[in-house]
Parts: C-alpha cells; structure tokens; sequence
C-alpha cells in the first residue's frame, strides 16, 4: 500500500492507496515542534483503526509547503514504515509542463493537484485551493500549467479581523441565513463567506477571459465544500485532489 502525505500550512493529510483505491484519510494539524516519534506512533494508530497495520505500507510520497517538516516526515517513513519516501520537488518527473517564470515556485501541491485534474478532468482547467490560501491554477488547452494567483484564506482572513478590529469576536466559519445579517456574528459570517465566494466567482471569471469559458472549474481543500454549495461557477469539488495527485506522480517515478 502506497502512504500519501500532503503537509501544508493548516493541515497535514494523510491517504492510503490499494492500487488506484484510496482506502482512507485523515488530517492532522502541523506542529514544527512535534517530534518523528510523536507523528509516528499517531499515524500507526491511525492506521489501526481502519484495521491496517505498518507492515502493510511499503512505499510513500510526501509534499510539503512546510520545509521545517520534510525532514520529520522522512524520518517517520523510514523508521515506521520501513520505506524510503518519494519527495515531490525539483528533479521528480510529473509529466506537467510549468510556464511560470520560475518553475521551481510552484508548490508541490500545486503540482500534485494540477496533475491530478488533467487525468480526471480534461484541459482547459482551472483549480481552486480553498485552504491556508485561496489559490487558484491555471492549466491551458494543451495541458501546460501557465501560472495562477494567490489570496489570503478564509481562516487568515477571519483571525486577521478578529484580531484587528476591537469590537469584533471569532465567529464559526458557517453560511448564515442571509446577507444582510441582523447581529454581529451574522454579519461577519456573511462578510466572510459570501465575500469568499465573490472573491471566486471574481477571479475565475477573469481566468476565463484568458483560458476559454469552456474551461472547467475543480475546487479542493479544507474549505471547499463550504463555499462550493454558493456559487454556480465551481463544476467539481474533489477533496482528494492532491492525494491522487500523489498516487500519480509516485507511479511516474517508479
């Protein structure tokens, strides 16, 4: 069984692949201070409780935006799991063709995602990653990966207003009622999570002029599934993008 591990800013992700079959995920949140051993014998318990065992993984990738990181993880799979990781970066064949002006910019799970949603969902592409960031992917006709944009995320974007603005509070990251909200928490909900959504329906709108309005629109990340169910603009909502991502690449460098 394969080990997929995507580290990112607010959370690591975990997934096992049988083959093409991903048979489980979990998510953990990053700590820079946690040791190997503490991940390790988490993630062996983790395992355990959908009946897997240790012995069962005998291969894994890795990704990270977390650079502090990659080195625990890499202790975790080699003492754990007995496996020397794939890490995705520079060097790692992927098959994607990277047009921003210095490839090596473009994180690993960008890539990953963007590899990913060009098997499964066909060129032209945009992808949105609704997580730390709101970021956004462009993929051409031809499958060429030709650049993007970066936004703050709704978890920053509510704890730099919570933390800013003295008379506001933090506020559960949910849909209200409406936009006009009738009490603080409301208002600040609606301020968030239909400002979001503007902020996506506006930024893909504008890739559109470029790409094609036949590109089709895949979201993934933590925050996906709540702003998707808001706007007509996102045709796909796949969690798992860049778990499979990695399956892919992995399979490419074998």
């Amino acid at each position: 069984m394969l080990l997929a591990i995507d580290i990112g800013n607010t959370n690591i992700t975990l997934g096992v692949f049988q083959g093409e079959e991903l048979r489980a995920t979990w998510r953990l949140a990053p700590d820079v201070n946690r040791l190997a051993d503490e991940y390790g014998v988490l993630m062996v318990s983790l395992l355990g409780q959908e009946g897997l065992a240790k012995a069962d993984v005998d291969a894994a990738v890795v990704s990270t935006v977390v650079p502090d990181l990659e080195p625990v993880f890499e202790q975790v799979c080699r003492r754990y799991f007995n496996v020397r990781p794939l890490v995705v970066g520079t060097g790692v064949r992927t098959g994607l063709r990277i047009l921003y002006d210095s490839p090596r910019d473009v994180g690993a799970d960008r890539v990953a995602d963007a590899v990913a949603a060009i098997h499964l969902y066909g060129t032209p592409l945009i992808i949105v990653d609704l997580g730390t960031g709101a970021v956004f992917d462009a993929i051409s006709k031809e499958g060429d990966y030709i650049g993007g944009a970066i936004a703050p995320g709704l978890a920053i974007a509510a704890e730099a207003l919570y933390r800013r603005a003295a008379k506001l509070y933090q506020v559960e990251l949910a849909r209200p009622k409406t936009a006009i909200g009738r009490n603080t928490v409301a208002a600040v909900q609606s301020g968030l999570i239909f400002g979001y959504v503007g902020l996506v329906e506006g930024i893909i709108a504008r890739f559109k002029q470029e790409l094609g309005d036949e590109a089709k629109v895949v979201a993934t990340g933590g925050y996906a599934e709540l702003l998707a169910p808001e706007t007509s603009v996102i045709d796909v909502v796949d969690t798992n993008l860049t778990l499979t991502g990695l399956r892919m690449i992995f399979e490419m460098n074998r």
